[in-house]
């Protein structure tokens, strides 16, 4: 009886170790997705708007923070196991820290956002500046 070769991936400095842990590469990203919030963005009028999809979280549990013109929600998803008396058959709610960061568009009022969490769902005002406020401006060039 003829056995065939296996064939198996080998690095040139002769490693297996790159390709047992393929399957893995990936699994960072895959967790931030896990734990990352499903979220809505639209524009107005006046303003734009974001909501984030928190279900399960507490508002004491969430923080909105501004930094370099970027918006940042974060939190954590409290687990509410009793792991030592209860037998579970399978477990499909996600729990765990999570961070979405949003650019915000540059004639956003910084000082005027607004957060308002009920039912699960933290929805953000952000007021567009008025046009006396806008940052752009037009720069007489002198002549010598």
């Amino acid at each position: 009886m003829e056995s065939t070769p296996r064939h198996v991936n080998v690095r040139q400095d002769n490693s297996l170790w790159p390709h047992l842990m393929e399957p893995l590469r990936h699994l960072g990203s895959s967790i931030a997705h896990i734990f990352s919030p499903s979220a809505d963005a639209s524009r107005g009028a006046d303003s734009y708007e974001i909501t984030l999809e928190l279900p399960g979280v507490a508002p004491d549990d969430v923080d909105v923070s501004l930094n370099d013109h970027v918006l940042t929600v974060k939190g954590e998803k409290r687990s509410e196991r009793k792991e030592e008396t209860d037998t579970y058959f399978f477990a499909e709610r996600r729990f765990g820290a999570f961070q979405r960061a949003f650019q915000l568009p540059s004639d956003v009022d910084t000082d005027k956002i607004d957060a308002d969490f009920s039912n699960g769902v933290l929805r953000l005002v952000l007021p567009k500046l008025s046009s006396a406020q806008e940052r752009d401006r037009q720069i007489k060039v002198r002549t010598s």
